[in-house]
This record gives C-alpha cells, sequence and structure tokens, in this order.
C-alpha cells in the first residue's frame, strides 16, 4: 500500500478515537457537576457548563497558531504525538477534580496542547498527492464525524455502568491508544527542510507573509462563519426537539437520533463530495455546499414535526461534508511554501473562534429571536457566506458559467 494510503486509514481510525473520546464527557457536563461536584443550583451549573465548554476553544483559538509555527520546523507527526498524549494525560486528570474552577483550569490547559484534529489535516494535506487531496480530506472528516457520532451513545452507555470520573480516565486511555498508533504507523514523508525557512525567524513574519497571500483570508472568514453559523444553533438544539415532540417519552433517543442524522450523512457524502472536488475542484464544491447549507437550514424553522426536522438535517448534514474539506483542500493549494501547518493552524484559530463564539451570541440572541430565529440567522449567515466565496472565489463566473462546470465535469 502507498504510504499515503496507509497514513490516511491509520489517521482516519485516530481521528475516530480521539472525536469518540473527547466527546464521551462533553454531554454530560452538567451531570459531572451536579453528581461528584456536587453543584445543585441549575444557574449555576449552567453557568459552570458555559465557561467549562468554552474554555478550551478559547485557549485553542490563541496557541493553534505557536504549535502550527514548530510543526512547520520539526514535523506534523511530532505535533499529533505531542496533543495525543498531552491530552490523554488532562483529561485523565479532569476525573480527580474536586472544584469546577479545577475543571475549567484544566480544559483551559487542555486547549493549551490540543491540535490532534488539524495537526492530522496537516500531515494527510502535505503528504498526499495533490490530484487526490480532495478525497482524502473527506475521508478523513468522515472518521471524525464518525467518532463525534458515536461518543455521546458509548458515553451515556459507560455511564450506566461506571462513574463520570473514570470515564474521564477512559477517555484518557483512549486518547493514549491513538496516539501510540500514530508512533507506531503514521509514517511522514514530505518533512519540513529548515532550509526552506531559514531567512523567516520571527514568529510575525509567518502571520503577515500567510495574511497577505490570496485566498487565504477569505478562506479564515469562510471557516469562521460556518462554524460561527453551525454552533449558534447546536447547543440548543435538544430544547427545539423538546417543542416538537410534546411529550417526556423517549425525549433523549429523540434528541440523539436528531442530532445525530446530520452527522450521519456528512460521514456518508463527505468522502464522495472530496472525490467531487478533485474533479471539479474545491472550489465550486464550496460554493454549492455552502449554497445547500443555507437553503436547508431555512425550512427547519418551519417544521412542526420532529421527523420533518431530522429530514431537513440529515439534508444539511450531505452540505455540511463538503465545507471544511474543500477549506482545508483549498488552503492546502495556497498555503505558502514551508508554512502549511501555520497556514493550517490559523484556519483552526479562525475555526476555534467560531466554536467559541457561536454558543455565546446564540444564547444571547435566543431570548430576542427564538429558537426559530436562530436557524434564519444560521441561514442568512451561510447566505452572506455563499455570496462571500462567489465573490472572491468566482469573480468573473456567471451562475450560469457555474453550473455549466459542474455539469459538464465527468
Amino acid at each position: 500500500m502507498e504510504v499515503w494510503k496507509r497514513n490516511l486509514y491509520i489517521l482516519w481510525f485516530a481521528q475516530f478515537i480521539v472525536m469518540a473520546a473527547m466527546s464521551l464527557v462533553v454531554p454530560f457536563l452538567p451531570l459531572y457537576l451536579h453528581q461528584d461536584l456536587g453543584i445543585s443550583d441549575p444557574a449555576l451549573i449552567q453557568h459552570w457548563t458555559g465557561w467549562i465548554f468554552a474554555a478550551n476553544f478559547l485557549t485553542s483559538f490563541l496557541f493553534s497558531p505557536i504549535w502550527g509555527k514548530v510543526a512547520d520546523r520539526t514535523g506534523r507527526k511530532l505535533m499529533l504525538i505531542r496533543s495525543g498524549l498531552g491530552m490523554a494525560i488532562v483529561t485523565a486528570c479532569m476525573g480527580f477534580v474536586t472544584s469546577p474552577l479545577q475543571l475549567l483550569g484544566l480544559r483551559l490547559l487542555n486547549g493549551v496542547i490540543s491540535g490532534f484534529i488539524p495537526a492530522a489535516v496537516a500531515l494527510v494535506a502535505t503528504n498526499t498527492p495533490k490530484e487526490r487531496s480532495g478525497y482524502a480530506l473527506g475521508f478523513l472528516q468522515s472518521g471524525a464525524v464518525a467518532g463525534s457520532i458515536l461518543g455521546p451513545l458509548l458515553g451515556g452507555l459507560l455511564a450506566e455502568w461506571v462513574s463520570f470520573r473514570q470515564i474521564f480516565i477512559i477517555t484518557g486511555i483512549m486518547l493514549f491508544t491513538a496516539s501510540v498508533l500514530v508512533i507506531m504507523l503514521v509514517k511522514e514523508i514530505n518533512k519540513p527542510k529548515p532550509a526552506e525557512r531559514a531567512d523567516d525567524k520571527r514568529f510575525g513574519n509567518d502571520f503577515d507573509k500567510i495574511i497577505h497571500t490570496s485566498p487565504l483570508p477569505v478562506l479564515f472568514l469562510t471557516g469562521f462563519l460556518i462554524q460561527f453559523a453551525m454552533m449558534s444553533t447546536s447547543p440548543f438544539m435538544s430544547s427545539y426537539v423538546q417543542e416538537l415532540w410534546h411529550s417526556s417519552h423517549y425525549i433523549s433517543l429523540i434528541v440523539g437520533l436528531v442530532v445525530s442524522s446530520a452527522g450521519i450523512s456528512t460521514m456518508l457524502f463527505s468522502t464522495w463530495l472530496g472525490k467531487w472536488s478533485d474533479k471539479i475542484g474545491a472550489k465550486y464544491v464550496l460554493l454549492f455546499s455552502l449554497l445547500g447549507t443555507a437553503v436547508f437550514f431555512i425550512p427547519q424553522a418551519f417544521v412542526q414535526s420532529v421527523w420533518w426536522l431530522m429530514f431537513f438535517r440529515f439534508l444539511l448534514g450531505i452540505c455540511i461534508g463538503g465545507l471544511l474539506p474543500s477549506v482545508n483542500n483549498l488552503i492546502r493549494k495556497y498555503s505558502p511554501r514551508g508554512m502549511e501547518s501555520s497556514t493550517f493552524a490559523y484556519s483552526t484559530s479562525a475555526l476555534n473562534l467560531g466554536n467559541l463564539l457561536g454558543p455565546i451570541i446564540g444564547g444571547s440572541l435566543s431570548g430576542a429571536i427564538g429558537l426559530h430565529g436562530l436557524f434564519f440567522l444560521s441561514a442568512a449567515l451561510f447566505i452572506v457566506n455563499t455570496v462571500w466565496v462567489k465573490i472572491k472565489l468566482h469573480p468573473s463566473e456567471t451562475p450560469r458559467a457555474l453550473l455549466s462546470h459542474v455539469m459538464h465535469v465527468k
């Protein structure tokens, strides 16, 4: 088997383990705060849950560019090992905390040392033939999505047998396992060459060069808006499902089905969309995926049945499968030579900023515009994003020319 394919399959499985592990406990943070850390006030539980959830994104947003620069000098595999082992230790320690403040501190530290997923994307992107990068990045995302779908289910099952503290330790063991897989089986072919970076010692030079390389700023903003729009509704999906279900029976199951429906279609179609981007170009897949996402957000505000909500979430997930892999493919294409990991790191910071601000602003606006209004907000943001990408990446192409290009590529 070719080395790039072996790396891809191993990192698919490693990402699957990492995302499953990280999503084992996050959905159950309120229960951990209540049952194990002794917080009984519901308002206080929500307060701590919000800060603890956001802490990881905050420090990851700040430190991703630093690790990206280090990766461009030392290699992406080393960053995978650093992140995996570091998160394994820190997450296991979360099972021994005695106060929410200690848990908050460890989540902040976890964000500092995190970066397994972007390091895996950077390694695959720089070690895969250009003509297969769309397929590889789409396939890689399917592993992360599959892990994020299975994680909460596995966490719920484990919670019936062991304590939440023990689940944190199990999570640490899973992260350690993913790290061992990388150490033993992943081979980085295109390692950074220090000679290429000898004239660029300062951290500020990286940012200046990257931000002035077109169309990278466009792609960073696109990634930010994607995550911001998605995260402005995701935390409130369970409340919306309760509003539609009109019953307390099987509510946890129904919430799980609705939330996972988008993830399932993303997992199923992201590889196919990746192959399609190799044929027609990633910028075309990105444009039409953005438009489709906007279209399928709108009817979610009008549905009167959980089943219709699930149907439109499934269609939404198909379009989501073409978003970030296309962005990553384009970033790989336009990254300055020898600065690929730094470029991906700045992209990750933009994504984390969207993950951080989306729930905060969405939660603030939900009281004024309601849960239905949040779907309109997300649709509007994706429409803006579609127009932005059309202007910046397809400035001279008419809608008819865009459709003709897509339809005539075999």
